[in-house]
């Protein structure tokens, strides 16, 4: 789903009903200063908030965080909110470890290097990782004639690493028994700049296929295969541009993309996307593993989605900040807008206008005690 003005209205419009339903539940609004993690229910009062914070990074979050910009800055009007998502993941955390950004949105947690690192942007409190944002990774494809398509992780490694290369492939035909494939080839299209969906993907191929993806999960493309394109949206418009075409990309940037269905292990069940199916998929899949103090890093291990009701190909999104801002004006807006990004209200602003899977409450639970620690 792409975010349109329209979409934009329709945050603002469901932020202000569910503000308004919390107010008649318990009887008041808050007021004063916003505790950042005050859930939705609470409808915490930000009109006394006012500066600009300015973050970028995941293109995956491109669409919700316009929509959670969109319904946040309705209720602070003194406050803007500039994210670049034309940075990428890689771009994201590099800027935010040189001091440019107040949050980085990745897909890819901070790694060891990167936490440490984070020590010098932020003092000896460090940086933390945020779950905001859950969503698949989609295998959309453009193939003439064909509308539907089932994709095992095998064969998805083998594609991508370059050993299958024709659409009619005996691998690719016995999983779509009855589609006439034709003896197109494939061409595939991969992230080129430092990329959290690349990530998430390259782990998911890594763990179900690892005799044939030899390369470890990383945020750079590992390999020479296909085209690299800048950014998500620049997969998407290659794939849809072309005929043979193969990428991936998150779920909400896809727009009218085709995307085939994944199989869960070796069920013979094959799942398409749909945010039910990414949220039973972290369920199965995820464990929150701390790097240190109010972490929210989360291990990820695919071989473990063995349910037809989980979709293969998770992806979770993180924005990270410092513990302990230089300014602490800073922090404290920063904190705030993130406080309303993992609230109810927010989680469910993402839902309606990015295909967001709702995060578990345990895990928003941890987030909003986190970021109310912020200073």
């Amino acid at each position: 789903m792409k975010f349109t003005n329209a979409a934009a209205v329709s945050a603002v419009a469901l932020a202000s009903v569910l503000a308004l339903a919390a107010c008649s539940g318990d009887g008041a609004r808050s007021s004063g200063t916003p505790n950042a993690g005050t859930s939705a229910d609470a409808a915490a009062d930000y009109s006394s908030l006012s500066g600009t914070i300015t973050a970028g990074g995941s293109s995956a979050q491109a669409n919700v965080q316009q929509a959670w910009t969109t319904a946040f800055t309705a209720q602070a009007g003194n406050v803007k909110i500039n994210y670049d998502k034309s940075q990428g993941s890689g771009g994201g955390v590099t800027n935010w470890l040189n001091g440019s950004y107040d949050f980085a949105g990745t897909d890819a947690a901070l790694s060891a290097d990167q936490f440490t690192k984070a020590q010098t942007t932020c003092g000896s409190d460090g940086g933390v990782n945020i779950p905001v944002y859950l969503s698949g990774v989609s295998i959309i494809f453009k193939l003439d004639g064909v509308k539907k398509l089932n994709l095992d992780a095998k064969t998805i490694a083998s594609i991508f690493a370059g050993t299958i290369t024709q659409w009619n492939d005996p691998a690719i035909t016995a999983l779509n028994k009855g589609v006439t494939l034709p003896s197109t080839p494939i061409s595939v299209v991969h992230r080129s700049d430092g990329s959290g969906t690349t990530n998430n993907f390259t782990t998911y191929l890594h763990q179900q296929a690892p005799a044939v993806w030899t390369w470890d999960a990383g945020t750079a493309w590992p390999n020479n295969v296909g085209s690299g394109q800048q950014g998500g949206s620049g997969v998407v418009n290659t794939v849809e541009a072309g005929n043979g075409t193969i990428g991936y990309a998150d779920q909400s940037s896809i727009g009218d993309a085709t995307a085939a269905a994944i199989e869960v292990g070796e069920t013979g069940t094959f799942v398409e996307y749909s945010e039910a199916a990414a949220t039973e998929s972290l369920a199965q899949s995820g464990t929150i593993a701390p790097q240190g103090e109010g972490d929210l890093t989360v291990d990820i291990d695919t071989t473990k989605i063995t349910d037809a009701t989980a979709y293969p190909i998770p992806l979770l999104s993180y924005d990270v900040l410092c513990r302990s801002f230089k300014d602490a004006d800073q922090g404290k807006i920063t904190a705030a807008y993130l406080g309303f990004v993992v609230s109810k209200t927010g989680q469910e602003i993402g839902a309606k206008n990015a295909d967001a899977a709702p995060l578990p409450h345990s895990y928003l639970a941890k987030a909003a005690e986190t970021l109310a620690s912020v200073k």
